[in-house]
């Protein structure tokens, strides 16, 4: 018989989704990376891959590098991403993939990237 987790959201995960991993879009291609952490693909074979608009993908993508979680690299005009190298990053992706199999964490997750988007109310006239 299955037992409830008690898994809970630590500090540290806490501000890798609050800083890093900001978005659902980026959820999901840190995930699509995760999964097979020696691809390295260009921003219509990610958008392609995770069935999402190559506009966006290509923006959350440069975020990623940004906030180092990918990297890239630019072979004959053709931008290629991949994930970094540094053990610290992905030893917490890790953590993170791992965590996201328990409800209540994703549950957590999804609160503090709702919180972090800053939704304003519109007016529309």
């Amino acid at each position: 018989m299955a037992t409830a987790s008690t898994l809970t959201m630590t500090e540290e995960l806490l501000d890798f989704i609050q800083t890093r991993v900001n978005s659902f879009i980026r959820w999901d291609l840190v995930r699509y990376f995760n999964d097979s952490p020696t691809r390295k693909e260009t921003c219509e074979q990610v958008a392609k891959g995770t069935g999402r608009d190559v506009h966006t993908v290509g923006r959350e993508l440069e975020g990623l590098v940004g906030v180092g979680i990918l990297t890239s690299e630019d072979k004959a005009g053709v931008r290629q991403y991949k994930l970094v190298r540094d053990k610290h990053t992905r030893q917490l992706i890790k953590q993170f993939m791992q965590a996201c199999h328990d409800r209540q964490f994703r549950i957590e997750a999804i609160q503090a990237i709702i919180k972090n988007m800053n939704f304003s109310p519109r007016y529309d006239f």
